[in-house]
Formats: structure tokens, C-alpha cells, sequence
């Protein structure tokens, strides 16, 4: 039975929602009851970062593994993502996902598998199911922006397995964060050259040919198909910068 987390509050059959809490929030008003709801939304939009930061206070070291929730678990990618789990486990490094299924499952069971700390940050969609069974610390988060300030202030770099526009939109905002250098020394690593090749071409041939970015720009990622290589690359860059 589908079923739906709505905070600490559970829902099946048909009290599932068809709409979500950040949905409400960004909906344009039709009429005056925001002035008086938004404003204690503010309480409970505070109320998300005191549990995520009180929950990851404590990880340590950590990176997040992005990736899409509709990669079977035959695929190539999901078998990336168990290894670059396993991987950064062994590297002593906590690891972060979306929390969700696919490539997100995949890295969260080969850290569980390997004994590590194997977070996952759920956000409440009509759609989705919930944390992954490999999560063995979960926060389940009613707004995309709450739950994306997680995502980068308690990992040292990122990780990417193909994805689709969730992936797209971590992988973006952390470029920019750290192109601004909002964030210092966020490594980045795009995992899948076939799948992340066209993209990394139309940046360098045409947003860095047009001047939209600079060509040191497209350092701030590496590409590789090696899941071993990925993780070699993150650690290195977070532990010679402490």
C-alpha cells in the first residue's frame, strides 16, 4: 500500500495527499489567508534546520552521492553506486544521499553494507515512498531548501551518478556555491563520462566559449567512469585541506 510521511505523521490509502507542504508554500495566493499562515510557517520551516543540523552535527567526514531514483537495481549505474558507497566508507567518510530509490539507494547499502554511517535526507513528495532500507540515519524534510542546505553544509564534496533534474539542480547550486566561493574546496566528480559527456561539452564549447563562465571554470569538475577514481579524487582534495 502506497503510504506518505508528512513529518513525524504517517498516511496511507487514500489520506495521501496529492499536493506537499513546499507545494503550498511557493503556490501563488489567490487570496489573503497567507498573511496570516506564512508567517508560522516560519516556525516550522525553522523547526527542519534545528533537527537536520542537531542530527548531523556529528557525522564527521562525509560526501553526497546524487543520482537518479529510476535506475534499476541492474543497472550499471546502481552498481557504481553501491561500489562508491563501499568505497567512501573505507575511506572513513559518512555517506549522504536524497535518501530516495536508484542510484540514491545504491550508495546509501554499500556504505551500510560496509559498516558506515549511511544518512538520508527524504523530502515529502506525493510520489515518493519514503527513506531506502540501507538509511540508517534518516530526516524526512517537508522543504527542498531546508533539506539542500543539509546536503552541502555537512559533506567536504559531491559525488554524481547519472540523474535527471534533481540531480542537475544539486549539481548547479554546488558549482555555484563553490565558483563563488561561497564553499571552499567542494570537490565535484561527475561519474559516467557517456552519460555526463554532452553536457561537459556544451559547457566548455558553448557557455565558456561565449565568455558565460571562465575556462577555470570547468576545472571544478572531474569526469571519470571510475568509481575508485571518484572517490580517490574527493578524498584527496578534502584531506590535503582540512
Amino acid at each position: 500500500m502506497k503510504e506518505y510521511r508528512k513529518g513525524p505523521v504517517l498516511l496511507r490509502g487514500r489520506n495521501v495527499p496529492t499536493t506537499s507542504t513546499a507545494g503550498h508554500l511557493l503556490d501563488s495566493q489567490r487570496d489573503i489567508d497567507w498573511l496570516h499562515g506564512d508567517p508560522w510557517r516560519v516556525m516550522r520551516i525553522q523547526s527542519e534546520f534545528v533537527e537536520g543540523f542537531g542530527a548531523l552535527a556529528e557525522i564527521g567526514n562525509a560526501i553526497t552521492v546524487y543520482g537518479s531514483a529510476r535506475s534499476a537495481p541492474d543497472s550499471s549505474e546502481y552498481r557504481a553506486g553501491v561500489e562508491v558507497g563501499r568505497l567512501l566508507v573505507e575511506a572513513g567518510y559518512a555517506v549522504i544521499t536524497g535518501g530516495g530509490p536508484g542510484c540514491m539507494e545504491a550508495a546509501n547499502k554499500g556504505a551500510a553494507e560496509a559498516g558506515g554511517i549511511s544518512v538520508g535526507l527524504g523530502i515529502e513528495l506525493p510520489f515518493e515512498q519514503g527513506v531506502n532500507e540501507y538509511v540508517n540515519l534518516g530526516i524526512n524534510f517537508r522543504y527542498f531548501f531546508a533539506r539542500k542546505t543539509m546536503f552541502v553544509k555537512y559533506a567536504q564534496g559531491f559525488i554524481a551518478l547519472p540523474g535527471g533534474f534533481g540531480t542537475l539542480d544539486e549539481l548547479f547550486e554546488s558549482l555555484t556555491l563553490v565558483q563563488t566561493r561561497t564553499v571552499q574546496r567542494f570537490p565535484i566528480v561527475l561519474l559516467g563520462s557517456d552519460y555526463w559527456g554532452g553536457l561537459v561539452g556544451w559547457l566548455r564549447d558553448t557557455m565558456a566559449a561565449e565568455g558565460k563562465i571562465s575556462e577555470a571554470d570547468l576545472d571544478l569538475i572531474r569526469v571519470t567512469d571510475d568509481p575508485l577514481e571518484a572517490v580517490e579524487h574527493v578524498v584527496s582534495l578534502t584531506r590535503d585541506n582540512p
